[in-house]
């Protein structure tokens, strides 16, 4: 019988003011986090006053709510990156940027919805509103919609009911699209295997994102080009989105996109 290794009780317990913080997905007061993680505010503080050393936690000065750190990010996306997908598209989008001359981000559906996890910058790079770690709006930026688009009904709806895409960069209530628009944005975005944006979220900016899909057929990753409408050619047929589509085509092959269906 293997023994279990003798660990550090005081980590443990205060390793319940992560889960519970990671639960939350959104910024937290000290009075609630404690509660979620079953103890005293005086008993969380000290705990919470570690990992903010640490930077696994940070506080908001203006709020004074809690919220996970530059840390805890840093090794949630080298886990991310681990996935077998991110591995073998890494190389291929940095070879796209540099095919195209434009910037080029490669994201997954994480916890919090669409979630930038590399970004390859040509030796120009535009001012984007994106970074690794970045969560996309859902309906408002090609990369929201190329996922929105192909992942299943049911999981849009319960993350558009949960309120994920406010969340997310690119987010503006007052363009928020609703009812039927979203459906016909959808359609499109299927009838062309890409999704488009037009100067919007980000004005004088154009992107197009296109899904990778996994051997049982579901979209794994979205890729997205994106660069100055002044240079960026919008066009369904244009250079970039047959270049986009070619890039997102050969990783869905790697991952066996394909594959059972030759096999019948």
């Amino acid at each position: 019988m293997k023994r279990e290794s003798r660990g550090i009780q005081s980590i443990e317990v205060g390793g319940e003011l992560l889960r519970a913080l990671a639960r939350s997905g959104e910024p937290m007061m000290l009075r609630d986090l404690a509660r979620e993680a079953g103890m005293t505010p005086a008993k969380a503080h000290p705990y919470l006053a570690s990992f903010s050393r640490i930077g696994l936690i940070e506080q908001d000065e203006t709020t004074g709510r809690y919220e996970i750190g530059a840390l805890a990010l840093e090794l949630g996306l080298i886990s991310l990156r681990r996935l077998s997908g991110v591995r073998i598209a890494g190389p291929k989008i940095a070879a796209l940027a540099s095919q195209i001359g434009h910037a080029v981000s490669l994201a997954v559906w994480g916890t919090h919805g669409p979630t930038v996890v590399q970004l390859e910058e040509p030796g120009q790079p535009v001012h984007i509103v994106m970074r690794a770690g970045s969560v996309m709006a859902l309906l408002e930026t090609a990369t929201g919609r190329a996922f929105a688009a192909f992942l299943p009904e049911k999981t849009i709806n319960a993350a558009l009911e949960s309120g994920l895409d406010r969340l997310g960069v690119g987010y503006n209530p007052k363009r928020a699209v609703k009812g039927a628009k979203v459906a016909d944005m959808l359609t499109e975005v299927r009838k062309h295997g890409l999704a488009r944006a037009l100067g919007d979220p980000l004005p004088g900016v154009n992107a197009f994102s296109a899904p990778v899909f996994d051997h049982s057929g579901h979209v794994a990753l979205v890729i997205t080009a994106m660069g100055p409408e002044g240079t960026f050619d919008a066009r369904w047929d244009s250079p970039i989105a047959h270049a986009l589509r070619d890039c997102a085509g050969g990783i869905s092959k790697r991952l066996g996109y394909g594959m059972t269906v030759a096999a019948e």
